[in-house]
């Protein structure tokens, strides 16, 4: 992959990590902020809590995201970004813009989900 396509593709890497960490910081700011009074109704009490619950699933998605970005980054910087860590060919650029963080070309992801979904029959 040229220089030029490796600097878009850190470029949108590094865009997508600065938008997570400062959704993560929104969420820790809200979280750890001094909350309202305490609600006296406990369905008042029970979709808050639910709420914070769905927040925090979210965020530890987003964690996970951010260390395969981070990960992606490496590869830049290493020379490994956009081989496929399988068979070594490499990832078609489409598949990089749809799934930047990827370390499968297509066709060994699809092989692999293939397998994952036979195994579970």
């Amino acid at each position: 992959m040229n220089t030029e396509r490796l600097a878009f593709f850190r470029d949108l890497l590094h865009e997508r990590l600065h938008e997570l960490l400062g959704e993560a910081d929104k969420t820790r700011t809200v979280m750890t902020g001094g909350s309202a009074a305490p609600l006296p109704d406990p369905t008042d009490r029970a979709a808050l809590e639910t709420d914070r619950n769905f927040t925090l699933r979210i965020r530890d998605r987003e964690r996970r995201l951010i260390i395969k970005i981070r990960e992606a980054l490496d590869r830049i910087e290493t020379g490994e970004y956009g081989i496929c860590e399988i068979c070594g060919c490499d990832i078609d650029e489409k598949r990089l813009i749809a799934r930047p963080v990827t370390t499968m070309c297509i066709r060994c992801k699809s092989r692999m989900e293939a397998m994952e979904r036979t195994r579970r029959s």
